[in-house]
């Protein structure tokens, strides 16, 4: 997102960043507890608020090392797109967020006073721990796809109501929590 694109909206800049690696059994990913703020208690991926001047990959440089500990490269970041959350019923909540993978860091995941880290399967991904919104997008994304879409999220605050854009695809029962 340029910072043109962030002018037009009046929705905070965020990032999120999902760090991959090649475990015994396949491939796996890296996410943590929320300890507090928004999303207390889900499962997320390292990132956070852009702060005044800064770019999309300076913020997921520095957010990934302040939350697990782990140092990265802005050349090591892959951009896979971006997500616009709409709150109708809490506007403060919404925000327009960049999302990254990457594959290369240094260093060992630790937790801090946002996550609790920990290495998760690909294809074991606990999607009704996250929030409800990655299960439409994310297994494509850790597929290697990209996704830019808007998700409206329902009166409760925790439940997609609805979703256009592209990179997006009906959960299946696995990724429901079913």
């Amino acid at each position: 997102m340029t910072p043109r694109d962030m002018s037009k909206s009046q929705h905070p800049a965020v990032v999120v960043v999902y760090l991959v690696r090649d475990g015994a059994a396949g491939p796996e990913v890296l996410l943590g507890e929320k300890r507090r703020g928004l999303g207390t208690g889900r499962l997320v991926g390292p990132g956070g608020k852009r702060e005044p001047g800064e770019s999309a990959v300076e913020t997921a440089v520095r957010e990934v090392a302040e939350e697990v500990g782990l140092g990265i490269e802005t050349a090591d970041l892959e951009a896979r797109g971006t997500l616009d959350y709409r709150f109708p019923y809490r506007p403060s909540w919404s925000q327009v967020s960049d999302v990254f993978v990457c594959r290369r860091w240094q260093g060992s995941p630790s937790g801090s006073d946002e996550l609790e880290p920990r290495w998760v399967p690909v294809d074991a991904v606990p999607y009704d721990a996250m929030w409800d919104d990655a299960k439409y997008w994310l297994p494509g994304v850790l597929g290697g796809g990209t996704v830019r879409a808007r998700f409206t999220f329902a009166e409760d605050d925790a439940t997609v109501s609805g979703y256009t854009g592209t990179g997006v695809a009906a959960p299946s029962d696995a990724e429901r929590g079913a």
